[in-house]
């Protein structure tokens, strides 16, 4: 059992506070003939499978290396020393050897070729929109419940995890990734609530609704999942 990130929305939709606990690293290494038996596409995060799956690479992983070389973006340079090329102090030149990730791919020469895919992390800026977008789903779902008062999203499970909220009297989500087996989650987002209260509302340096930036509520969240994790009750 896990806690796999922890975040906090203001009640107007924007991300003030995030943190990842315990997030899988997925990489996955093969060494693959031609034709590949992917549909790959660009990306802002670099090549990724857009179709085709096996082996546990699975449709969004995007390409990390090739033949030990990382990419950058959609791109990839093999660059060498040039033995002819030196420069004032006698030291070889590297030779550019760039390429698109997609076209070198699609070129039989470089068979049998070794690709490390994985998955990225969310940057920032993904953060905030998700963020905003449950926002919006959490509103949806009070609008659609065939009684009054309804508490919004409470819970959400999938086949590999689970998403558990907890909105206080003022507006403000505490959202929790865990592993779909994890017990007690509403506890330990009812106690990040009163750290939340503690560490942030009764500083006299915060803003309220603007992100935090508080060590000491950071450390407490932290300590509280550890304690979740390790005994079944966010004691921090």
């Amino acid at each position: 059992m896990v806690v796999h990130s922890f975040y906090v929305i203001n009640r107007s939709g924007g991300l003030i506070f995030s943190y990842e606990h315990s997030i899988p690293k997925i990489e996955l290494e093969k060494t693959f003939s031609y034709p590949l038996d992917f549909v790959l596409k660009q990306g802002q995060k670099g090549v990724a499978v857009e179709f085709g799956q096996r082996d546990g690479i699975k449709v969004g992983h995007t390409i990390l290396s090739i033949n030990g070389v990382p990419t950058r973006g959609n791109n990839i340079d093999f660059s060498s020393p040039s033995p002819s090329a030196t420069t004032d102090d006698d030291q070889p030149v590297a030779t550019s050897t760039s390429h698109d990730v997609i076209e070198y791919l699609s070129d039989p020469v470089n068979y049998p070729v070794t690709i490390k895919f994985g998955r990225t992390r969310l940057n920032g800026n993904e953060k905030l929109i998700l963020a905003s977008i449950f926002h919006s789903m959490y509103a949806i779902a009070c609008q659609l419940s065939p009684e009054l008062n309804s508490t919004g999203i409470r819970e959400l499970e999938t086949d590999q995890f689970k998403l558990n909220c907890f909105q206080s009297v003022t507006g403000s989500k505490f959202i929790a990734l865990t592993d779909i087996k994890q017990v007690n989650v509403d506890a330990l987002l009812k106690r990040s609530y009163e750290l939340y209260t503690d560490y942030a509302l009764k500083n006299p340096f915060y803003s309220v609704e603007q992100p935090i930036w508080c060590p000491l509520f950071q450390e407490s969240v932290k300590q509280a999942i550890d304690s979740l994790e390790k005994t079944g009750l966010p004691n921090a």
